[in-house]
């Protein structure tokens, strides 16, 4: 079937009261683990992917192949979603490409420090006008998302501000709202279980009765279990001892009005800690078909479990006869 607009997703969701998982990959494998898990669900389904992010060796060829995949699923209502656009050019480039849903970040400047607020309305709002006349949603941010830098510092977390919300809406005509209350992003997300000092959930409450008509999104919310992080350093990684968002929070999140989640380090945990594994059982095998295959299952079934637990599980239905979004799977424009 036809892509389908973010939009048109999470109208659904709200009416049915479950969130959407949006799950990042950097290649065509773990799209395939995604895809493959939503199919087995049955569940409405977000592939997002970073813009200059993948083992690729450029973004144009791996979006064709992201579409060209996606059409080999035609029964699955899903979303092609690029995640954290850093600048309009890039979400441009992308809505040209074929994608259903752009995020522009305008949280942070050209620096990587938070931008003001006056910046963060004015990107947003000139993606807004772009990808909308080519039918296609946005999503922006409104606080900043922190998380581990691969240099091992981490990276600033500015609290959402409720009172900002409702004008960040109505000046820039965003379809989704990612709100920074706490979650980070990265495999180094808190040292000690988070709790109300550190995870502000009430901001998602206050501003969802702020902006009842644009949907709320968590970012930086994998749970990182430690189990996948002792598989991992079990067969040869080192990754000190950090806790992640726990899955009730999630639950949580969604009675109170967020209706995309955010998931990627989990995945990323499942996928490379199998291929450890296997590399480490079988010394002789040089073949990246197993391993990688190894990879794409633990991943698959990684996100299954995620799926059941936001609720869009059995849900595929509520989107299938969904008008489609202008951007069809199978290629750019």
């Amino acid at each position: 079937m036809p892509l389908i607009t973010l939009r048109h997703a999470l109208d659904a969701a709200r009416d049915g009261g479950y969130a959407i998982g949006a799950f990042n990959v950097s290649d065509l494998i773990q799209a395939e683990a995604v895809l493959d898990a939503a199919e087995l669900t049955d569940s409405p389904v977000i592939v997002e992917t970073l813009a200059g992010v993948s083992s690729h060796g450029e973004d144009a060829r791996y979006w064709s192949g992201l579409l060209h995949l996606i059409g080999t699923y035609p029964d699955l209502p899903v979303v092609l979603h690029l995640d954290h656009g850093p600048d309009a050019t890039t979400c441009r480039r992308a809505v040209d490409h074929g994608f259903s849903s752009v995020m522009i970040d305008g949280s942070l400047g050209s620096d990587g420090r938070p931008s003001s607020f006056e910046a963060n309305v004015e990107v947003t709002a000139e993606v807004v006008e772009y990808a909308h006349a080519a039918g296609v949603s946005v999503e922006g941010e409104l606080g900043t998302i922190g998380g581990s830098k691969v240099d091992g510092s981490r990276a600033e977390i500015v609290l959402a501000d409720p009172e900002q919300a409702r004008e960040f809406v109505d000046r820039t005509g965003v379809d989704a709202l990612a709100v920074a209350i706490g979650t980070s992003h990265g495999a180094y997300k808190f040292d000690t279980p988070p709790d109300g000092s550190v995870l502000h959930m009430d901001l998602i409450r206050r501003i969802a009765e702020r902006v009842p008509g644009t949907h709320l999104v968590m970012h930086g919310s994998s749970s990182l279990p430690a189990d996948l992080r002792e598989q991992n350093n079990r067969f040869g990684a080192s990754l000190p001892q950090s806790w992640g968002v726990p899955d009730e929070e999630k639950e949580r999140s969604v009675s109170m009005g967020v209706r995309k989640i955010n998931q990627g380090m989990d995945s990323h945990l499942a996928f490379t800690g199998a291929v450890r594994e296997a590399l480490a059982r079988d010394g002789l095998s040089v073949d990246p078909a197993q391993y990688l295959g190894q990879g794409r299952q633990a991943m698959q079934d990684l996100v299954a479990v995620r799926m059941r637990l936001f609720g869009q599980a059995g849900r595929a239905d509520d989107l299938r006869n969904a008008s489609p979004a202008p951007a069809t799977a199978g290629g750019a424009r």
